[in-house]
């Protein structure tokens, strides 16, 4: 049986960053840089106003604060203005400032008094109100580094600097088996001994919920043969297989059997943790295959701890999930020398466990936004404690 922080570091080191894909920006959101993008323009390309206003020479201005208005330029005009001595032109936000004008007054501080314009700000320097060539980004120059995640904002600025595709790592495909003789299909009555299948949808759209949408689904019985046969097509398309249940050591859990038969090495089997102790990891050359416990609870704590790190190397992704030491605001003693995962909410005033916190209650897990982590060394943890809580993702 291996530790958690072993397990984590088994999963870290054998798992590789995709090969990098090239994509269209609106289809880059949250995946990473695979390289430095340099900006193919400057931004702005021209002198531009920043202000709806009036646009002159400084030096006009400095000799008298009154101008003939003689044109008038708007955001998008290709035309070039010429502008004579002491006169100003009408300009608007974004608009292209005409060649040896230096300087834009806001309208606010204007007046127009006998078809003259009067300057009335005492403030106003050389320069105001007028964005310089290249004064996000000059042309050529590292616009976003290697190994940046992509936000609205990122793409946003990329397009601004005249990029259309990117080279990313991406999300990996993945495929779920739900192994299970008891297990009946949502929308058909249950007979005896049989429970409702949860778990495929439940990972489906924990998967969705970090972005990965690639998501295949395979049933199959408790038979060994059946389940190689369905794990060998899962590993022939997807970079991440998620088995769940038949990963113990019952009479039909064949998830170790099945997986390798396939040629799958296996990382390890059994960790030292409450839920999913059973937990199964093995690799096929860079393709990650986890056995997953059946028992709800312990398949969503073992997706939060496990799978996800293993989605943050394959993107290059860092910290999916988020970890905090809070205050700890009730006692809580474990019944064994585990490290132990406790379904929990997280306020101001700190981690507060929650009830049912068995491996196979889901009703605890639906309201928690976080998970306590109590590591295996110590047995009793008291109110006002501090501890690490695992924040799990929200909508």
């Amino acid at each position: 049986m291996i530790s958690v922080k072993d397990a984590i570091a088994q999963i870290r080191l054998h798992t590789n960053l995709l090969s990098p894909v090239n994509l269209p920006l609106q289809k880059a959101l949250g995946l990473v840089l695979a390289e430095d993008i340099f900006a193919l323009v400057s931004v702005p390309s021209f002198p531009q106003s920043a202000m709806d206003g009036y646009a002159f020479r400084y030096a006009d201005y400095l000799r008298a604060k009154e101008f003939t208005v003689s044109g008038e330029v708007a955001a998008g005009d290709a035309a070039t203005v010429s502008v004579a001595p002491n006169n100003a032109v009408r300009i608007f936000t974004g608009a292209a400032v005409p060649n040896d004008l230096d300087t834009v007054v806001m309208q606010e501080k204007t007046e127009i008094l006998n078809n003259e314009l009067i300057v009335k700000d005492e403030a106003l320097q050389k320069g105001s109100n007028v964005r310089t060539e290249g004064s996000e980004i000059k042309k050529d120059e590292i616009a976003l580094w290697k190994g940046t995640v992509l936000s609205p904002a990122a793409i946003g600025f990329l397009a601004g600097v005249g990029v259309a595709e990117v080279s990313v790592h991406p999300k990996p495909s993945a495929h779920i088996i739900v192994t299970g003789n008891e297990l009946q299909e949502r929308g058909k009555p249950l007979q005896h001994g049989q429970v409702y299948e949860s778990n495929s949808v439940m990972l489906q759209t924990a998967l969705q919920q970090l972005g990965i949408n690639s998501v295949a689904v395979t049933h199959v019985t408790d038979d060994v043969n059946i389940l190689q046969e369905a794990l060998n097509a899962a590993l022939k398309k997807a970079e991440l297989v998620l088995l769940t249940g038949g990963v113990s050591v019952g009479k039909y859990d064949f998830v170790l059997q099945a997986a390798k038969a396939c040629g799958v090495k296996q990382l390890f089997h059994k960790v030292a943790q409450r839920p999913g102790k059973p937990l199964y990891a093995g690799t096929k050359g860079k393709k990650i295959v986890f056995g997953l416990p059946g028992n709800p609870a312990s398949v969503l704590s073992c997706f939060y701890n496990y799978v996800t790190v293993t989605i943050e190397e394959f993107t290059g992704r860092k910290n999916l999930l988020e970890r905090k030491q809070v205050r700890l605001q009730q006692d809580f003693k474990k019944k064994i020398s585990l490290t132990q995962f406790l379904k929990a909410v997280y306020t101001a005033d700190g981690a507060l466990p929650l009830q049912a916190q068995e491996s196979f209650r889901l009703s605890s897990f639906s309201i928690a936004n976080c998970l306590v982590v109590l590591p295996e060394e110590a047995r009793e943890y008291k109110e006002d404690e501090t501890v690490e809580i695992l924040c799990l993702p929200y909508l």
